[in-house]
């Protein structure tokens, strides 16, 4: 008898695992969108004309095809889909656009502001990242408009080597 009541009770434990489903909250997917977007300019040649400055010098060159992977990387690379970071966003919603406003300001993605067309795709995407600490602090803005514009802004500062300013303009042809 007390090997019956072995087999069932391990009968019952066994079958209590992996039952409970754990629901995760879902952002926005900041990393699909531009994976989607990386291949569709590729597929279409997209071509801009950029501007890249640094401190206040800039250069520009027009009807470039550029690596879609690493123009558009800052942008992936603000997915805050991880699932340590689940609750660590509010979320703001109204009719035409969507906001994240991180409630830790150690995350490096502090805000995502979407505004949506209205067949309720991207019509505008913005971000803001920052990153401090003793040595090194990083701001960037970051604004995307398909098929018209991508912008970054970034400043730095390094204990070292002191403030530095980058902005990159790109105008879809």
């Amino acid at each position: 008898m007390t090997g019956w009541r072995l087999i069932f009770l391990f009968l019952v434990l066994a079958s209590c695992t992996g039952t409970e489903k754990v629901t995760e909250r879902r952002y926005v997917d900041l990393k699909g969108f531009f994976t989607e977007e990386i291949s569709r300019l590729g597929k279409s040649k997209a071509k801009v004309n950029k501007t890249v400055s640094r401190n206040g010098s800039s250069e520009s060159k027009d009807n470039i095809s550029p690596d879609w992977n690493i123009e558009l990387s800052l942008f992936s690379e603000s997915d805050i889909n991880k699932p340590a970071w689940s609750n660590s966003y509010v979320v703001s919603e109204n009719n035409d656009s969507t906001s994240y406003i991180a409630t830790d300001n150690k995350l490096r993605t502090r805000s995502i502001l979407i505004r949506k067309n209205r067949d309720g795709g991207i019509a505008q995407l913005s971000i803001v990242n920052s990153t401090k600490n003793h040595l090194y602090s990083s701001s960037e803005e970051l604004l995307y408009i398909p098929d018209s514009l991508y912008q970054i802004i970034k400043k730095q500062d390094v204990l070292v080597l002191g403030n530095n300013s980058y902005k990159i303009s790109g105008f879809f042809n």
